[in-house]
């Protein structure tokens, strides 16, 4: 049966591979630290579980040293040419994305194959549900663990993509894992940034900060309306996630402040609807933020814009205009329908 442990193993021998392809590529003046880069992320994927807590903090600590000094660099690995590439993508047009699509149609039918979600009230996917979810739900209930489903469809469909791509394009053998280097050398150190966020969130949350935050903003906002608590948790989740950069780290600490004891238990809010919502309004600070490096700097930084290094660079000053009005729609929305 496959478990959530073989997707680490998946991903950790992927990073491994990069390490490996790193150490050898001789035109790139830090290949050694861009491979004990890589190289720690496979550690952490491969042994992670038997490293322990005092392992796997060092193992953090190292991955702050080698990438927060400025010591990586980016590999150029050959693989196609650019004529190649142009003569591939003007023969196949659009049909190329099939591969990327692959991957999240796996993952949405896996999910709703597994749960059995009741789909007849829908024309069309009633017929669809019984004709193919069901006798798949029944299928991966065979070989893929509880709880995990999500994941693990997500997995196998980048494994199922890479096999139609392989098959279908005929790349050389490598370039698969060296055009993977290539992005994760262009990412960096910022690839890691959102596990690392969303760590730091859980650890706010075990140290109650969220209990910390919610007195000082009661303190300062008079939180004795309904709208003022709507108002309030949308806003303070855009912030703290400007802070954090990841809406997934600022949700536990708004929530345990604003989100359940005023929104939910003082005015009776709708717990699903809060919490989807107040997600949404996280995702606007998350569009003005530089924290938000995976989002942001690394867009800038791929297509090289000459403002990449400026705190707001051209992707974030692009992104606020649609940010705030969202943020508004947000609050008018859980406003309107969480009260119900």
């Amino acid at each position: 049966m496959i478990v959530i442990d073989h997707v680490y193993i998946l991903v950790g021998l992927m990073f491994a591979a990069f390490a490996t392809l790193s150490l050898f590529d001789k035109a790139n003046p830090k290949r050694v630290f861009n491979a004990a880069f890589w190289g720690l992320i496979a550690v952490s994927m491969l042994a992670g579980r038997f490293l322990g807590d005092l392992g796997n903090g060092l193992l953090v600590v190292a991955l702050v040293a080698v990438g927060g000094f400025g010591r990586m660099g980016r590999g150029d690995p050959p693989t196609t040419t650019v004529e190649e590439r142009r003569e591939s993508a003007a023969r196949r047009g659009n049909w190329l994305f099939v591969p990327a699509l692959i991957i999240p149609a796996t993952a949405v039918i896996g999910t709703l194959a597994y749960t059995d979600i009741d789909l007849s009230p829908y024309p069309g996917l009633g017929a669809l549900q019984e004709a193919v979810l069901l006798p798949a739900g029944g299928a991966l209930r065979m070989v893929i663990a509880e709880k995990q489903h999500t994941l693990i469809s997500l997995a196998l469909g980048c494994v199922i993509a890479l096999a139609v791509a392989m098959a279908w394009l005929r790349p050389p053998v490598l370039a698969p894992l060296q055009e993977g280097r290539r992005l994760m050398d262009s990412i960096g150190w910022a690839a890691v940034l959102p596990q690392m966020l969303a760590c730091l969130g859980a650890v706010f949350l075990a140290a109650k900060v969220g209990d910390v935050v919610g007195e000082l903003v009661a303190g300062a906002v008079p939180l004795d309306s309904r709208f003022a608590a709507v108002a309030a948790y949308c806003v303070g989740m855009a912030l703290f996630t400007i802070i954090m950069g990841n809406a997934f780290a600022a949700f536990p600490v708004m929530t345990a402040a604003i989100g359940l004891p005023f929104v939910i238990q003082k005015f009776g809010g709708d717990a699903a609807v809060v919490g989807a919502i107040g997600m949404l309004a996280g995702f606007c600070g998350t569009l003005m933020t530089p924290m938000a490096a995976n989002f942001n700097v690394v867009p800038a930084n791929l297509l090289e814009l000459p403002d990449r290094n400026a705190p707001l660079n051209g992707v974030i000053r692009a992104q606020i205009p649609t940010a705030l009005p969202l943020l508004v729609a947000n609050i008018l929305l859980m406003y309107f329908l969480a009260f119900r």
